[in-house]
């Protein structure tokens, strides 16, 4: 494990594998670099890249200080690149993909980034998201977070939650559910319904991929395409097969080939 820290003085862990170029992974929601797609992602990508997996603030093994402000994870995700030697190449995922996209538009030091399906809502497509989602998620204990997070905010069954309960990523994921209301920030307006408004990108100049799964549910697959149209010069591509619990073999040849790709 290794650390930096942050503007704030949070101190950020991080991993770091692989050689070649600079990598930064950036997790969704309930993940941190022990637990979720990262690790597997991380360990493929180090045949071309010098990866960094780090723990987004309040996770695993970094700090969390003060008020959270969506500004104090664009600054995580700076020291990060900093250590990596000022610039790298970029891959977000989910509420980690906005993230990006906020971190990119800031002024971050990204040479290229992939970002693959944040969870914008564009259209009456699916069932709404609260407007409250940030306040209901502050007030609820962790359980019940998470199952608000994935039916309210992601539109699972309530079901399918209910089986998460049974596995063993359920203990790992109620130990960060505080963190739920940070990514619920980090998707600010874009999340309930309203078209997206291409302002909030426009100072972006760098490559930019916009990425989603072929199996993903028809409102997703329209809010990807609606962000690859609002940020400049953005690329947009579809998986075959995969959803947003995307298989690191599948995305991983994605983000090898844009992070490459001669400007």
């Amino acid at each position: 494990m290794n650390t930096t820290v942050s503007k704030d003085g949070t101190t950020i862990a991080y991993d770091r594998r692989g050689s070649g170029p600079a990598l930064v992974l950036v997790d969704g929601a309930l993940c941190s670099r022990a637990q979720g797609p990262m690790p597997e992602l991380a360990e493929l990508l180090a045949e071309s890249f010098t990866v960094y997996n780090y723990d987004r603030r309040g996770r695993g093994d970094s700090g969390d200080a003060g008020e959270y402000a969506v500004e104090r994870e664009i600054e995580d995700l700076a020291a990060v690149i900093e250590a990596a030697g000022g610039s790298a190449a970029v891959y977000g995922t989910s509420s980690g993909a906005a993230l990006v996209l906020h971190a990119l538009a800031a002024g971050v030091a990204i040479e290229k980034a992939v970002v693959f399906e944040p969870p914008y809502v564009v259209d009456d497509s699916r069932k709404q998201i609260p407007r409250s989602w940030v306040a209901d998620l502050e007030a609820l204990e962790p359980g019940a977070a998470i199952k608000y997070f994935f039916t309210k905010g992601i539109g699972l069954p309530g079901f399918v939650v209910t089986m998460m309960k049974l596995m063993p990523a359920w203990k790992p994921m109620k130990a960060i559910a505080h963190t739920l209301p940070y990514d619920a920030r980090l998707l600010g307006e874009n999340c309930f319904g309203d078209p997206l408004d291409a302002g909030q990108w426009a100072a972006i100049d760098v490559p930019v991929l916009v990425v989603n799964g072929g199996k993903s549910p028809a409102w997703m697959k329209a809010s990807t395409r609606a962000l690859a149209a609002a940020v400049p010069g953005a690329e947009h591509t579809e998986v075959p097969g995969q959803n947003h619990v995307i298989k690191a073999s599948a995305i991983a040849p994605v983000i090898a080939a844009h992070s490459t790709k001669p400007r």
